[in-house]
């Protein structure tokens, strides 16, 4: 039995052995042609997540610069459309203000305009009456006294009595 078992130890020793040998060789295999192509691959990997990087950097940091231009030109645009509203509105004032002093203006020449129509119709309506009093007066006398006087001479007594009872009166 001390032979089987050790038979059996250089068996296992054997098989040992021979699964040492084949683990050397194929980290040897490996190292020499595998593990220089996946240390290639990951470098080039690793290159190309840099460059990717680099790039979304890049593109980070242009648009935070299209970014600031859009907002300057916001910024610009809305400057620009207060200063347009308060041009307008100051426009808008001044012809209100225009527009009204106009119409102040029109109502004062309505307003002279009426007086003086006023006037001018009243006056028409005395001088009216009156040729209409001088000539009842001139009939009326006529009638009484029975004697004409001509016309125009009696116009002209009536005329006088009529601006001496109007400048009493006052």
């Amino acid at each position: 039995m001390v032979l089987a078992e050790q038979a059996q130890l250089l068996d296992l020793s054997l098989s040992y052995l021979a699964e040492v040998i084949v683990f050397v060789l194929m980290v040897l295999i490996l190292a020499r042609w595998v593990y220089p192509r996946v240390l290639e691959a990951a470098e080039q990997r690793q290159k190309a997540i840099g460059a990717e990087l680099e790039a979304a950097e890049k593109a980070r940091q242009s648009a935070e610069g299209e970014l600031q231009n859009a907002q300057k030109r916001l910024d610009d645009a809305r400057a620009q459309a207060e200063e347009i509203i308060a041009g307008a509105s100051k426009s808008a004032d001044q012809l209100r203000e225009e527009l009204r002093q106009k119409a102040e203006e029109d109502a004062k020449r309505l307003v002279e305009r009426s007086r003086e129509e006023i006037v001018a119709e009243r006056q028409k309506a005395l001088d009216s009456v009156r040729r209409e009093v001088a000539e009842l007066v001139v009939e009326a006398t006529e009638r009484v006294i029975g004697d004409s006087l001509d016309g125009e001479r009696h116009r002209k007594l009536i005329d006088n009595a009529i601006k001496e009872v109007a400048a009493e009166r006052g």
